[in-house]
């Protein structure tokens, strides 16, 4: 059977595991609904649990068991708008989305509507990716590792990871291709979603220097989006976003050793399995992303990822790094890479393993106890 899907077109092997994934999350989510027992004091050091949906129905088993962390300031936000001051840390492409489709389908069903089709379009462009780097051989264990690895079921919640992702995956395949329009509009779309998107300047910048052609030009405005929404947030009297992460978010910004070297002075004294986690993936993917032999501008974009992150001073430190590692792509690409000689049965135990562990952070969020 799977190889009959590896001889798939690259669109219909990514919607095969998209469509996949998206039922057995909902069907296990759904599960494991009764079997949730959060903490009540977890559940409300959120500001907007107030109007959660009650368990026991239909509709929190299938749609609000998902409403969970950040999914609730993007239902606000496409809702109500920026009409608390914490919320303007959420960039607005994902809520303007769900805000247009919720007349439809009700602003929770948007939400895992809009991340399914974008997590599709994201493994559609890994696969596009992976054969123009590796024409000899399938894509799909680069796929497969990208769809089963630890923090990938943030593509199917209510987050912005599989659009951010799509957008980035799709800016680089246009840029190789030298469409700079296109390749521009998503980088500009991504930096409406996350922060993150405003790195795709340097990759579009060093494919057009390479390019040597006029025609690259609107590559100068990759970083539009965000800087647009900046310009908004001050032309409309609302607080930026450093000093909103830091009144309300306690997060501030930090020279990146100052984080690596607080996480490891943290791991010596007081070892945490979660920390732990942390700084395996941070140096698995500097090697695989950045150490790796890839592209100069594959390299560049991993090694500004990392950089972001660890750019973030909180507490407790590299919080959330699995997830906000995931828009690395060239690491997925380097390990698939690495992983293609192994045996079908090794290699199908990894990935079992894997997704056994990415599971056990999907219960975890489920149930209000993952530090994000």
């Amino acid at each position: 059977m799977l190889r009959k899907l590896e001889s798939r077109p690259d669109w219909q092997i990514a919607l095969a595991i998209s469509g996949a994934l998206r039922l057995f999350y909902s069907i296990v989510a759904a599960a494991a609904s009764p079997l949730l027992h959060p903490s009540p004091a977890l559940i409300h050091s959120n500001a907007l649990t107030g109007n959660l949906p009650a368990p026991g129905s239909w509709y929190y088993a299938l749609l609000g068991v998902w409403e969970r962390f950040d999914t609730l300031w993007y239902l606000r936000i496409a809702e109500h708008g920026y009409d608390m001051p914490p919320s303007v840390v959420f960039y607005p492409l994902y809520p303007w989305m769900i805000r247009v489709l919720t007349p439809l389908a009700g602003g929770t069903a948007s939400a895992l509507l809009i991340s399914t089709a974008a997590a599709w379009l994201f493994l559609w462009g890994m696969a596009r990716l992976a054969r123009l780097e590796f024409p000899d051989s399938s894509p799909f264990r680069v796929l497969a590792l990208t769809a089963v690895w630890p923090a990938s079921f943030f593509l199917f919640a209510g987050y912005t990871e599989a659009l951010a992702l799509a957008l980035v995956v799709w800016s680089i395949l246009f840029g190789r291709e030298q469409r700079w329009t296109p390749a521009t509009a998503c980088a500009l779309a991504a930096g409406l979603t996350r922060s993150m998107g405003t790195l795709l300047i340097i990759p579009l910048a060093i494919m057009a220097w390479r390019a040597r052609r006029l025609s690259a030009w609107p590559v100068l405005f990759a970083p539009a989006g965000t800087l647009a929404y900046w310009t908004w947030l001050h032309a409309t009297g609302h607080l930026g976003l450093a000093a909103t992460y830091w009144t309300y978010w306690r997060t501030g910004i930090a020279p990146p050793w100052t984080t690596a070297l607080q996480a490891l002075v943290l791991m010596a004294h007081h070892p945490d399995a979660l920390l732990a986690v942390s700084l395996v993936f941070l140096v698995l993917f500097t090697i695989a992303g950045v150490l790796a032999p890839r592209r100069i501008e594959d390299r560049c974009f991993s090694g500004a990822v990392i950089l972001h992150l660890l750019l973030r001073l909180c507490s407790p430190p590299l919080s959330g790094t699995p997830r906000y590692l995931l828009p690395a792509y060239p690491a997925f690409l380097s390990m698939g890479r690495m992983l293609q000689p192994m045996h079908r049965i090794r290699f199908a135990f990894l990935s079992a393993a894997l997704f056994l562990f990415n599971l056990a952070w999907m219960w975890a969020f489920l149930n209000w106890s993952l530090v994000l």
